[in-house]
């Protein structure tokens, strides 16, 4: 028997809000977070803006062996794990920890402590590199991290699709509790990419916007869009059982319903034609939501403001849905909000979907001035709008060909 799964928890570190609250507001208000990079000095680089965490001290959070002991990516990880986990109400000491599992991700790992440690390794020799090395950089160790902080001894895995990620986390982590692997699963993903290689390296591959103005920088579907703006944070949503958080009284936020994961097979960098990829991985989502196109009130796009992505995606969006339903629905891109959090993208932008839900509001496009006809969807131009929100379905696209595709639907007791 196929057990529903809902959302009862989550938890957000990002550059509108370091917590679900502050980044909701953030999203409510049109707030942008992208500005100039102050992690390294870029005199050097042609790109000069990213969306940074702001306020951000690990020492608030970890003491100071343990902070040192931790690459940030993990320990962005844990924060938000944290706020997820004090979210939902549960209880380790009430809970069957081997049936709560762990399944977060990261696009990169950890890339400062690489950099920094390569350079001691070069300048002072092999005996100098740091013993830490090695766990600090791994990708697994944001996953590792977080359970162990939460006590969870069900499945721990960490996924790997780029930016799909975390939105490959999260269905993933749907399907185990749907088919009665687990009962709790702690899903998302975690991102550290502003470093002097992470943002030469995507530079080099001309993934980045080098616009200065930081209001024009990540402009998802607009024409004038040059490519995306690196961010940074995590986001972790507490996927449950039904009828378990049922019976100990949990808020549920919404429920997932379908999931859909494909490749396009196709080239590293570049799109599928069409965005054939895509639009396959939401017509997968919506058949096992057993959802109709026209019941899709709202699509948070993958939207990154490069040329090839915005346009392929609104082709995709055409094929799934149909062209005359796709000019219908509502699809925005937040991430003119918070820039590109890379392997986080798709679990900030789950929370993004299951909080129009709960609250009946639809975030905009922010900073959209110049329509484009290849991107000719309603794409809810600088203004968030009051609207009920049935069914959300939240699109994330990765180098390599990864299409991540997940939907969320209200809950209704009983129903």
């Amino acid at each position: 028997m196929e057990r529903r799964v809902v959302i009862t928890g989550m938890g957000a570190l990002t550059p509108i809000g370091n917590n679900v609250e502050e980044f909701w507001k953030g999203i409510k208000e049109g707030k942008c977070g992208i500005d100039e990079i102050t992690h390294f000095d870029t005199t050097n680089y042609k790109v000069k803006l990213a969306a940074e965490i702001k306020g951000y001290n690990a020492e608030d959070h970890f003491d100071r062996r343990a902070a040192k002991r931790m690459d940030n990516f993990s320990a962005y990880a844990v924060v938000a794990a944290r706020e997820a986990w004090k979210n939902s109400g549960l209880d380790k000491e009430k809970e069957n920890m081997e049936r709560v599992g762990v399944i977060l991700g990261s696009g990169i790992g950890g890339l400062e402590t690489i950099e920094r440690d390569n350079i001691t390794l070069y300048t002072k020799g092999p005996d100098r590199l740091s013993p830490m090395y090695i766990p600090m950089s791994i990708v697994n160790m944001a996953t590792g991290n977080v359970a162990i902080e939460l006590g969870a001894k069900g499945e721990s895995i960490a996924m790997v699709t780029a930016c799909a990620t975390a939105t490959n986390c999260i269905g993933e982590s749907y399907r185990m509790i749907k088919h009665g692997y687990q009962d709790v699963v702690v899903a998302g993903g975690t991102e550290a990419p502003i470093t002097p290689t992470g943002v030469a390296g995507f530079t080099n591959i001309k993934a980045l916007t080098q616009a200065t103005d930081k209001n024009r920088a990540s402009i998802p579907f607009d024409k004038e869009r040059s490519g995306f703006v690196m961010g940074e944070g995590a986001g972790i949503v507490i996927l449950e059982e039904l009828e378990h958080a049922k019976q100990r009284g949990a808020k549920i936020y919404a429920e997932i319903v379908g999931y859909g994961a494909t490749s396009d097979s196709y080239h590293i960098t570049s799109p599928a034609p069409k965005g054939e990829g895509g639009a396959r991985a939401m017509i997968l989502a919506m058949k096992e939501a057993n959802v109709k196109p026209e019941e899709i009130t709202y699509i948070n796009a993958h939207g990154t403001s490069t040329h090839l992505n915005d346009s392929c995606e609104t082709d995709a969006i055409k094929t799934a849905l149909g062209e005359d339903v796709a000019k219908k629905v509502m699809v925005s891109s937040t991430k003119g909000h918070t820039g590109h959090l890379l392997g986080a993208a798709g679990a900030v932008e789950a929370i993004v979907c299951a909080k129009a839900i709960e609250e009946g509001f639809v975030p905009a496009t922010i900073n959209y001035k110049v329509p484009d006809e290849e991107c000719d969807l309603d794409v809810v131009p600088n203004e968030g709008r009051k609207v009920a929100v049935k069914y959300a379905m939240s699109n994330s696209l990765g180098f390599g060909g990864h299409n991540g595709t997940i939907i969320l639907k209200e809950y209704v007791e009983g129903m």
